[in-house]
């Protein structure tokens, strides 16, 4: 989405010196209680929410209170599950908040002790599941880079909304590792590598196969082709190839990429960034 100048210039400013904060008491050690007032104020501060209004600690699900919960207009925008400054955060300190979530049908969950920030996005099937839609480090992140204003410039007052959340949520989706990965072992970008090596080799023929077996055993790191994370993002490659396939180009669309299509002088079918790192 696009962020406002005036937004994101909040965002920055105020993050550079809850950075300050935060490192002051990470080295203090707080409680999760006081790091919990500290959440609060960067939910005012930096992402513009009226923490007397807009932020509470006194939402009730089951009789039990989470730590906050964002609500604008009698609508809970989102749940925070709040852990130390100094504790690593782990999976299983977000599962009662999206227990919480899933029992009121409540889309988003941030888990944070401060300083990491990880926002889920709550998945309502038969089992529940949660999606990690983006993670960011602000102590060790620049307070201005993209990441820290992408992040809570959409989970900021403004900038929150349902199609926003999703729009970030489906860009997170197309350009992580996992889908990167998948779409470089994909036999459109094989068949492509292949071409590519034939015209530099003078028309030397490698196999498809070959390739795919090289870039799995050699190139790409294990984890990014293995597990859970991996097929999801191979099965999510596949849905929209055979989506692009059945589009059909417009004449404007057309010209546009005879316009943007060649590189160098044109006889190469990969992209710049592929050809230049082969």
């Amino acid at each position: 989405m696009g962020i406002s100048a005036k937004v994101s210039a909040r965002i920055a400013m105020q993050m550079k010196r809850y950075q300050g904060i935060l490192l002051a008491i990470q080295k203090r050690d707080v409680s999760e209680a006081d790091t919990v007032t500290v959440i609060n104020d960067i939910l005012s501060d930096v992402c513009g929410y009226d923490k007397y209004h807009q932020v509470t600690s006194q939402y009730a699900i089951r009789g039990t209170f989470v730590d906050l919960a964002v609500k604008v207009d009698e609508d809970i925008r989102f749940l925070i599950e709040v852990k130390a400054i100094g504790i690593d955060l782990k999976d299983i300190h977000v599962k009662q908040a999206i227990d919480y979530a899933a029992n009121q049908g409540i889309e988003w969950v941030i888990l944070t002790n401060g300083a990491v920030w990880r926002v889920y996005k709550v998945h309502f099937g038969q089992p529940i599941e949660k999606i990690l839609v983006c993670e960011v480090d602000v102590l060790t992140s620049s307070a201005k880079s993209d990441e820290v204003i992408e992040c809570f410039g959409n989970l900021s007052r403004e900038g929150f909304s349902k199609s926003t959340m999703a729009e970030l949520l489906h860009q997170k989706q197309v350009t992580n590792k996992f889908t990167v990965a998948a779409v470089l072992l994909s036999d459109e970008v094989l068949d492509g590598l292949r071409k590519e090596i034939r015209r530099l080799g003078s028309g030397v023929r490698v196999d498809i196969e070959y390739l795919r077996a090289l870039l799995s055993s050699e190139i790409i790191k294990r984890d990014l082709i293995d597990g859970d994370e991996a097929k999801a993002a191979i099965q999510n490659v596949k849905k929209l190839q055979r989506a692009a396939s059945r589009k059909k180009t417009s004449p404007k669309e057309a010209e546009e990429i005879l316009i943007v299509a060649p590189v160098g002088d044109g006889s190469s079918s990969l992209p710049r960034s592929i050809v230049e790192t082969s």
